[in-house]
This record gives C-alpha cells, sequence and structure tokens, in this order.
C-alpha cells in the first residue's frame, strides 16, 4: 500500500513513515521484474503455459509439498480446496473467529456453514482446545489460519482434528516462507491457499493466489475447478470455475519468490526491533511467539487499550499504522444473518477494540523502526 497522499495532513517537520511502501519493490527489482515481462509479452502465450508450470514448480519446491496450483486469488484458493473435498451445502467448517473474513466468506462461497473458533490472545490464533466443542456430526474440516504471518498451533489443531476426522486445510495467506518446527507452511495440513496479494510478504502486481499439497487427487480436481471444470479443452467433467493465475504475475512472482527469504529475513529484524524496544512499553502488548515458531512477520501488530488515541499520536507524529481487523466477520453486515450479537464471541471483539498494526516491510529502515518505537514509547511517557 503506498500511501503519498495521506502525507498532506502530517506536520512538515517529520518526514513521513509509511505503513508499506510497495513502489519500492520495484525499485529494487526492476531489471528483473522488466526482463520477465518482456520474456512473457514476447511468449505469445497469456493463459496457463509454462511460465506458470515453472513458477508452480518452484513454488511447491519452496513449500515443500508435491504439487502448486496457480490460481486468481486466495479467496478462490480456499474454495477451490473445500470444493475440491467436496464440502459444500449440509456441511459445516470450523473457522478461527478472529481472522480476515476471506476465510469465512470461502466457507460460504463452497456451500457450507463457517463455525467460529475463539483465538488465543498471544498468538491471535485459532484457539485447539477449543475445537473439540465446536465439532458437530456436520463438521468436515477445520481451517488453520496464520495469522499476520504467525504459525497457528498445527500440531495440537492437527490432534483434534484426527479425533474426528476432519481435514486440516492451511489459510497460508500471510504466511509465505514461516516455520514450524522446521518445517514450512504450507506443508503442515492437508492443503494450503495462498494469496499473492501485492502487499503479501509474496506479493504479485495484481490479484493472485495458489492451492499447494502432496495429495495428487485433490490437486487434479482443483486443476480442473480452476479452468472451467475441464480436464481437458471443451471436456468440462465438473461445474468449474474461471480461476487461473496468469502466466505474466507468474512470471512476475518467480521474480519475488527468489528473494523472498532474504526479505523475510528483513522483517524479522525489524520484528526484533520492535520487541526489545517495546517490551517494556507500559501499556503495549507485544505478540508471543511459542519456540516452534519462526514467524514471516507479514504484520507486526501490538495491543492497546487506548488504540484510537495511540494512533492518532503516531499519526501527529507522520507515523502511520493499520487496523486489522476493526470488524470481527460474526459482527459484519455479511454475516448479520447467522444471528451472532456483541459479545457472542469477546475473545475477537477484544482484539478487534484493541490490535494496531505497526510499519512492517522489508524496505523499511532501522531510523524509521526506531522512530516508531520512540514515538510510542513518548505516548505513554506523555500520558494520554
Amino acid at each position: 500500500m503506498t500511501t503519498s497522499s495521506s502525507s498532506s495532513i502530517l506536520p512538515a517537520k517529520r518526514p513521513w513513515v509509511p505503513f508499506l511502501d510497495l513502489s519500492q519493490t520495484y525499485v529494487e527489482l526492476k531489471p528483473q521484474l522488466d526482463a520477465a515481462y518482456q520474456r512473457v509479452m514476447s511468449s505469445g502465450r497469456y493463459i496457463l503455459g509454462e511460465e506458470l508450470e515453472a513458477f508452480e514448480s518452484e513454488f511447491a519446491a519452496f513449500c515443500g509439498t508435491r504439487f502448486c496450483a496457480g490460481v486468481a486469488n486466495g479467496l478462490e484458493a480456499l474454495v477451490l480446496i473445500l470444493r475440491a473435498y467436496g464440502i459444500g451445502p449440509g456441511h459445516e467448517v470450523l473457522v478461527p473467529s478472529n481472522t480476515f473474513i476471506a476465510t469465512w466468506l470461502a466457507v460460504t462461497h463452497a456451500g457450507a456453514v463457517p463455525v467460529p473458533v475463539e483465538p488465543l490472545e498471544g498468538t491471535f490464533n485459532i484457539d485447539p482446545g477449543q475445537i473439540d466443542a465446536a465439532v458437530t456430526p456436520r463438521t468436515r474440516a477445520v481451517i488453520a489460519v496464520h495469522l499476520y504471518g504467525q504459525p497457528a498451533g498445527i500440531d495440537a489443531i492437527g490432534e483434534a482434528a484426527g479425533r474426528h476426522g476432519l481435514r486440516v486445510i492451511e489459510d497460508a495467506a500471510q504466511a509465505h516462507g514461516a516455520r514450524w518446527n522446521n518445517r514450512t507452511v504450507g506443508s503442515l495440513g492437508d492443503a494450503a491457499a495462498f494469496s499473492f496479494y501485492p502487499a503479501k510478504n509474496l506479493g504479485a502486481y495484481g490479484d493472485a493466489g495458489a492451492v499447494v499439497s502432496d495429495d495428487s487427487d485433490l490437486m487434479a480436481r482443483v486443476r480442473r475447478l480452476r479452468n472451467y471444470g475441464a480436464a481437458a479443452k471443451f471436456d468440462h467433467d465438473l461445474v468449474g470455475f474461471n480461476s487461473r493465475l496468469d502466466p505474466l504475475q507468474a512470471a512476475f512472482l518467480r521474480v519475488r519468490l527468489s528473494c523472498l527469504q532474504e526479505w523475510n529475513s528483513r522483517r524479522a529484524s525489524i520484528a526484533c526491533t520492535y520487541l526489545r524496544g517495546l517490551s517494556s512499553v507500559h501499556g503495549c502488548i507485544l505478540p508471543q511467539v511459542p519456540p516452534s515458531d519462526e514467524p514471516s512477520w507479514h504484520l507486526f501488530v501490538i495491543r492497546h487499550r487506548e488504540r484510537e488515541l495511540l494512533r492518532e499520536w503516531l499519526l501527529h507524529e507522520g507515523i502511520e499504522t493499520l487496523i486489522h481487523y476493526p470488524i470481527p466477520p460474526h459482527l459484519s453486515g455479511a454475516y448479520s444473518h447467522l444471528g451472532y450479537l456483541p459479545g457472542a464471541l469477546p475473545t475477537a471483539e477484544k482484539l478487534a477494540d484493541e490490535v494496531l498494526s505497526l510499519p512492517m516491510g522489508p524496505h523499511l529502515d532501522g531510523a524509521s523502526v526506531d522512530r516508531v518505537v520512540q514515538a510510542i514509547a513518548a505516548y505513554e511517557v506523555s500520558g494520554e
């Protein structure tokens, strides 16, 4: 997200610290990205083809899975997994109560009903200890969201799912390159969905997504479903979609995949500065990272009971922040028909009132990170 339009409201005395400046990804990789563009444009192949197949092979290897299928976006990646597993009307899928609404929307678009499970406050991710109580005879799967790039507790989630014969589907839209017990996110469940939205750690220059799995039967169905339900041209044996990752975005993603680990390391360094610098700041609640986890730090999210006042203070200091997410899915208009009232899912609602995402990205310089830390500390000293 570029934020140059916001700078007009800032005090002239301080440089602007944007939440994320996407233009710098092109600046750093311009020669490689331009070459990728030229290669695809000269090929004459703009749907499916060798460029996409090359990215699928490279991304599957990166995730440690046998297969990858590029699709149109992260939402449809989840929908295609659910549909390929035969999950639909009459079924329920367990979802975190604290997540971006796309997780819930995928279940709805598949025809099933999302059933929320509350999160652990420290990690923001689904609480495995509450899964058993949410299961009914209609439950078919649990979606483990690696929120903000922090791996979910996949061992405990898998144990709970195993007790009830449920599929474990990873929503890895924010966790490219994150690791759990030395295993890469995407290889931890039955299948995983990725988004390559431009702001992601591995972002395209438009919408894009992928499904990864070791399950050959599942992936064969996903490939048919993404391409009008066709196993071969004009041979439509499934009611499918038009959900294909185009070769131009695949070429760009191949370039960015080659530097993903380095850029994730830069994010980790920023996160360390935040964790160290804010650890003793009164009122600032930091994310908890279990020893098994290596987050990708897509976002660095703190909690503060005076979130709005702190956000205004930081804006005055020339620092842009965002809120991920201010309205939990169960209180959105899209899910009013499910009948949840305020207070129904108190942990998710508490987090929605307190979370604040600080500037984060591979091109954020150290001086800017230090300014963020100092500004938050100054807010507490000021007594605002």
